[in-house]
């Protein structure tokens, strides 16, 4: 099970780096910092410098008879553009125009503003916010609606998430 859920996580990071306009030779470049539990660390060199991530996919999606594509969350450090933290997640499908995304971590609730497949934060003291709940939690939801009206339910396990974040702020310090 574990091995099953870390080849979707870096299958994930494949998609991530597509993502996030890396041309192929910085794709292939980009080095595994490690795997903790259900997190897993990546760092590369992009032209406004290095650039590392840590990323997850849920344990459990709802509902199950509907059909998307990648859904993952990931956390971003840039530290040459003075970007720490930055949190965002792709759903699988494209967001209902105008609707928000909720994070659930404990009693700790957080919305994000959408946009085509992605949700992200807008002020960058919430993404601490959200960063530290995640550290402290066990489990993370994230709800959305879809453009069909659809409300999804993603559930991920936070187990790693600390060493995880850790390990690219060591290596993106």
């Amino acid at each position: 099970m574990i091995r099953a859920r870390t080849n979707v996580i870096l299958i994930a990071a494949a998609l991530v780096a597509s993502l996030l306009t890396l041309s192929p030779v910085q794709a292939q470049q980009a080095n595994r910092l490690g795997v903790f539990e259900s997190w897993v660390a990546f760092s590369y060199e992009s032209n406004k410098g290095k650039v590392c991530y840590i990323i997850s996919v849920p344990l459990d999606s709802e509902p199950k008879n509907v059909r998307r594509g990648e859904v993952f969350f990931m956390i971003t450090h840039r530290p040459g553009q003075s970007i720490r933290n930055e949190v965002m997640t792709m759903i699988g499908y494209n967001f209902k125009t105008g609707s928000e995304a909720q994070i659930e971590i404990g009693a700790d609730a957080f919305n994000m503003f959408t946009n085509g497949e992605g949700a992200w934060v807008e002020a960058s003291q919430m993404e601490t916010n959200i960063v530290e709940a995640m550290k402290r939690g066990a489990k993370m939801v994230i709800n959305g609606t879809s453009w069909r009206g659809t409300r999804t339910v993603d559930q991920y396990s936070l187990l790693g998430v600390t060493a995880a974040l850790n390990k690219i702020a060591e290596a993106c310090s």
